[in-house]
């Protein structure tokens, strides 16, 4: 243990310090492949586990990220191989780029394709199969960075089986899950303040996390519907693959949502801001961002931190339909009331989930 002592440092009349957003970055597909021909050709490891954290130039340890609290790996299984089963208290969205294969989650069956995602849910028990004949990739974007900087990331190799747990003594003793205390919280005051009492404190409401697929070819057919709001639409074509658990935080994990989008040729987005990083994998036609001024050029399969928060940004498609995979720490956001946006940099900043937010003129259209 340390002998240093804690320090009090005046901050009575100190200016809040400016932000230093990370500059976006855009990770080429060709240093993609590189990575996972790379990965290929390594010895099997003993966990089955070819995979590499995609690291921000500013990202520093404990708790490195593609965004401050975003970790992305990337992750791949040669045919015929699988994984070891691992849990942590982390949250992770799957996204399948190349090939297909089966995820286990918690004991549920996921058998995906290209472009496929899903969920894992906190300290559930994962491992992976590649049963066909082409590499299996995957990008994962988990909470896992911000769990590192809060020093609480526990993991977990070879955990009980699913069943394991279900039927172990200490489980069956517990209270009924979602099982209310007898002893609750009361109100205090008139104007709303109430008491909780500490049997409520230690089991508070359940919500049944839940490990949900969204098949690519499904969500497809929907996006595509988008395209037809044509150039009139004011707004951006988008799809949250959206978890109920998760509530009023519009999430796909309590931490992250993803979001599919379809962008028609030639579209120009307004240019826009909001506190939640964003990070983009853009898997069909070519475009341009622009971030706090600076303009990227990309093309399909390339990855981009594509907006640091509160950074200034927009985007442009190019001559062909563009189809991007976005997420978001939007959620953890609208959970801390932290989510400023501004839809339009002429509009007041507005905290979303908080106060009432923006509308779009697809009412007035006739699609």
């Amino acid at each position: 243990m340390s002998d240093r002592k804690v320090e009090f440092r005046y901050c009575g009349d100190a200016p809040a310090p400016k932000l230093k957003l990370w500059p976006a970055v855009v990770i080429a597909k060709r240093d993609i492949e590189t990575e996972i021909e790379r990965l290929a050709q390594l010895p099997p490891p003993a966990n089955g586990r070819r995979s590499s954290m995609i690291v921000h130039p500013n990202a520093i340890e404990p708790g490195l990220g593609l965004a401050p609290g975003i970790r992305v790996t990337l992750n791949i299984l040669k045919p015929g191989e699988r994984t070891r089963p691992i849990r942590h208290n982390s949250t992770q969205i799957d996204f399948c780029i190349r090939g297909g294969g089966t995820a286990m989650v918690r004991g549920q069956k996921i058998d995906f394709e290209q472009y496929d995602v899903w969920n894992t849910t906190s300290m559930a028990p994962y491992w992976y199969l590649n049963e066909g004949r082409e590499l299996q990739v995957r990008l994962t974007y988990s909470n896992a960075a911000l769990l590192e900087k809060m020093n609480v990331h526990v993991v977990e190799d070879d955990p009980p089986s699913v069943d394991a747990e279900e039927t172990s003594p200490t489980v069956r003793e517990q209270e009924p899950v979602g099982r209310v205390s007898r002893f609750d919280t009361f109100q205090f005051t008139n104007d709303g303040a109430f008491l909780m009492p500490y049997e409520r404190y230690i089991n508070p409401p359940t919500v049944e996390p839940k490990v949900l697929h969204w098949p690519w070819k499904r969500v497809k057919e929907e996006l595509d519907k988008l395209a037809r709001l044509g150039k009139d639409y004011v707004g951006r074509r988008v799809y949250v693959l959206y978890n109920p658990a998760t509530g009023r935080t519009n999430g796909t994990t309590p931490n992250l949502s993803a979001a599919m989008t379809i962008r028609p040729p030639r579209i120009v987005d307004r240019p826009h801001r909001h506190t939640s990083a964003a990070i983009n994998y853009y898997f069909a036609g070519s475009g341009r961002s622009t971030v706090e001024g600076k303009v990227y050029e990309w093309q399909a399969g390339d990855l981009m931190f594509s907006a640091p928060g509160w950074g200034v940004h927009n985007h442009a498609s190019h001559d062909e339909p563009v189809y991007e995979m976005n997420v978001q720490d939007q959620p953890l956001n609208i959970a801390m009331e932290s989510l400023l946006w501004q839809e339009q940099l002429k509009l007041p900043v507005t905290v979303l989930g908080a106060q009432a937010g923006f509308e779009t003129n697809r009412a007035q259209l006739k699609i």
